[in-house]
């Protein structure tokens, strides 16, 4: 229950009879006591749950990568919710209840930051992943020390492995550890951040990789 000493007119968190308040991003919010409905959900509704639970389930798996990667674009919306709205819009594909996340649309990154060019990854020794791209530092917004995303996803194990400050543009290749998928695929992603982390690149989706 909350404490409430600050007048009508004062923020406040929890629960004060049929109210809620909160604190989220710095603003003061009250809303109504959500109630539990005992109708039996429409076959619209259980498409939106079916859709919502594929989703949230992946990117919760990437949650301290996309609170900084998706930060230029959320707007007045949190990151993560920024992250859940695209990828419900353009990353599932399939039939109700057989839904799928398309890899190719899945954005790991995004915003107006120059992403590199000629992007590739491939396995290499050891259960690493080699990515490499061509250095465009000094074009637009890219500079050479820009940091690199570097993002394996396997679909077996439903797991991740990335990392979310890798080596600058400048550098052109860079190994990511993605030993714990020994004899899997994964899907892989690039994308980049700046140093300062304002600006993000929309990340490029990079194929599919054995890993060995």
């Amino acid at each position: 229950m909350a404490k409430y000493e600050k007048g009508i007119l004062g923020p406040f968190n929890g629960k004060v009879g049929p109210v809620v308040g909160s604190s989220w991003k710095g603003i003061d919010i009250m809303k109504s006591k959500s109630k539990r409905s005992n109708k039996t959900p429409s076959q619209a509704q259980l498409v939106q749950q079916s859709k919502f639970s594929l989703v949230a389930g992946f990117i919760n798996g990437i949650s301290s990568l996309l609170k900084n990667s998706f930060k230029a674009v959320s707007g007045p919306m949190s990151e993560m919710n920024s992250a859940l709205r695209y990828h419900l819009e353009h990353a599932i594909t399939g039939t109700y209840p057989a839904f799928t996340l398309d890899y190719v649309q899945v954005l790991v990154s995004k915003g107006q930051l120059l992403n590199a060019t000629n992007t590739t990854a491939a396995a290499a020794a050891g259960g690493n992943v080699q990515f490499n791209w061509t250095d465009n530092s000094g074009i637009a917004m890219a500079d050479a020390t820009d940091k690199s995303i570097l993002v394996t996803y396997c679909p077996a194990l439903k797991r991740f492995a990335f990392n979310s400050a890798g080596p600058g543009r400048s550098a052109g290749t860079a190994n990511l550890d993605a030993s714990v998928f020994n004899g899997q695929t994964v899907h892989t992603w690039i994308g980049f951040i700046s140093a300062d982390g304002k600006e993000a690149a929309t990340s490029i989706y990079t194929g599919q990789v054995v890993i060995v």
